[in-house]
């Protein structure tokens, strides 16, 4: 199985309206981690970018303008999943991995695909997806009621996993909490 574990750090909520500035993740295959990433983006110029989404992110608008061009980042991004997908084949594809990413992080990456003028989002991954906080939300039902939220960093603590608070938000620690929640859920640790 070709798991695509990522995360995302962007310049607002909006997919439409706002553009990723980090992707972040690993490539794992058949259980075997093959390859990490961390790709830092400048957003498209049409991109809005909100200040409070930086802040959060721990950035500026000039660590911004210093990061890589979207179309090259889209390029380098793409020639490593040729590495590991067949795009020509409909059987060859990654689930994509990650926490509370259906509902946030996957339209940002699908967003990304289509600014760089590619319509085959789907030729690299499976329409359903692997949503870390969905098996956590099962794993930890009976302990539910007494977590503060089920944010990634409170589910991580819960598992007993350490969380360094000022990392958070950081594309590439996140996944790293995400690898990691997926893993004790799992039963993979």
């Amino acid at each position: 199985m070709k798991l695509l574990f990522f995360d995302l750090e962007t310049t607002g909520t909006n997919p439409e309206k706002h553009g990723i500035h980090q992707i972040s993740g690993e490539i794992v295959i058949d259980g075997v981690m093959k390859e990490d990433f961390n790709f830092y983006v400048q957003p498209a110029p049409d991109k809005e970018i909100e200040n409070k989404a930086l802040s959060i992110a721990g950035i500026t608008r000039e660590d911004l303008a210093k990061y890589p061009p979207m179309k090259d980042v889209y390029e380098s991004f793409v020639a490593m999943l040729d590495k590991y997908v067949d795009r020509f084949n409909k059987k060859d594809k990654f689930f994509l991995v990650g926490y509370n990413n259906a509902s946030f992080d996957n339209q940002f990456l699908r967003k990304f695909f289509e600014d760089n003028r590619d319509k085959y989002f789907g030729s690299w991954f499976w329409s359903n997806t692997i949503d870390v906080m969905v098996l956590a939300s099962a794993y930890l039902a009976t302990r539910r009621p007494d977590m503060e939220n089920f944010k990634l960093s409170t589910v991580a603590k819960t598992l007993g996993v350490d969380v360094e608070s000022e990392s958070l938000h950081n594309a590439l620690y996140d996944i790293n909490l995400t690898k990691a929640v997926f893993d004790i859920v799992t039963n993979k640790q």
